[in-house]
């Protein structure tokens, strides 16, 4: 699958309409779900899929963020990060993370839409998703006191049904199964896997019209 521009303007097209959303999401939910941390405000935060040029093909990237003192650490996720209300928006916020995590250019990013807002009940933020494009593969330098190291795949890796697996896992004190994305042996799971699989939905969508 190629960058062309007729892909892209299909998928931009794509993306205006109504979106899987909760059925895409639920296809790779865990059985078992932390609960709302009640004591907790619940905060907004903004995610970026970017798709670019490489090895004559489409790729998107992943980060495998830092080890530190909190519930996300060192898991594999969407490059992004919290709003902050000099943002503005939550897409500004997307390119702002993206910018510090891995050494994009937000002013190279071309927006095409967005996917369907996902709620994190362990950390009771609701997380806005972005899908923007490059027309180069970029020259990416992570930050290494938030990302550990930057995670490439095609798309066609990630829509391939072998990439899709699951096991069990302990999840607020039960054993469930957990469908994942082993990308390079890294598993992309929960809230990550879940906007992953929305937008491979959209891409089938659009394979099935001979694009």
């Amino acid at each position: 699958m190629r960058v062309s521009r007729s892909w892209i303007e299909k998928l931009e097209a794509r993306l205006k309409k109504p979106l899987p959303g909760f059925d895409a999401h639920n296809r790779m939910s865990p059985a078992v779900r932390r609960p709302v941390m009640q004591d907790m405000p619940l905060r907004n935060s903004g995610v970026l899929l970017l798709l670019y040029p490489a090895e004559k093909t489409v790729h998107t990237l992943f980060i495998k963020r830092a080890e530190y003192e909190g519930i996300h650490s060192g898991q594999v996720s969407l490059p992004g990060g919290m709003y902050k209300t000099s943002d503005g928006n939550t897409k500004f916020t997307a390119l702002r993370e993206a910018a510090e995590e891995t050494g994009i250019q937000p002013n190279g990013v071309r927006i095409i839409g967005n996917l369907t807002t996902l709620h994190i009940p362990v950390s009771h933020v609701d997380v806005f998703p972005y899908v923007g494009t490059m027309p180069l593969r970029p020259d990416f330098r992570h930050d290494p006191r938030e990302v550990q190291y930057i995670i490439e795949t095609s798309l066609e890796h990630l829509m391939d049904p072998g990439t899709c697996k699951s096991e069990i896992m302990n999840i607020a004190g039960v054993d469930t199964r957990v469908p994942y994305y082993d990308i390079q042996g890294h598993h992309v799971w929960g809230a990550t896997a879940m906007i992953v699989c929305e937008f491979l939905e959209v891409c089938r969508e659009i394979k099935q019209e001979g694009v």
